[in-house]
């Protein structure tokens, strides 16, 4: 887990510039998809499903917030947070 938390501090760094700079949509549907439609059925699959018990929540996690940070880096270098008007 500690090896997503790098990737994880940049989701949350640029989700408050994201904020900060008036673009308040992007972050709340970064939430809604990675954390309440990926992270959460993703740790039960793994977890009930395949068997994989604390294994299987430590992965569903790992891999939601490893896949989030990448994908919240490629929003912040689109750079379109940029023309947000408040």
């Amino acid at each position: 887990l500690s090896y997503s938390y790098f990737v994880y501090g940049w989701w949350m760094v640029s989700v408050q510039a994201f904020n900060g700079a008036g673009d308040t949509r992007t972050p709340t549907w970064i939430n809604v998809i990675f954390f309440w439609m990926i992270q959460i059925p993703l740790s039960y699959l793994l977890a009930v499903q395949f068997g994989w018990q604390h294994s299987g929540v430590f992965w569903g996690v790992f891999i939601s917030e490893t896949s989030v940070g990448i994908f919240t880096l490629m929003l912040f270098k689109r750079g379109k947070w940029k023309t947000v008007q408040v």
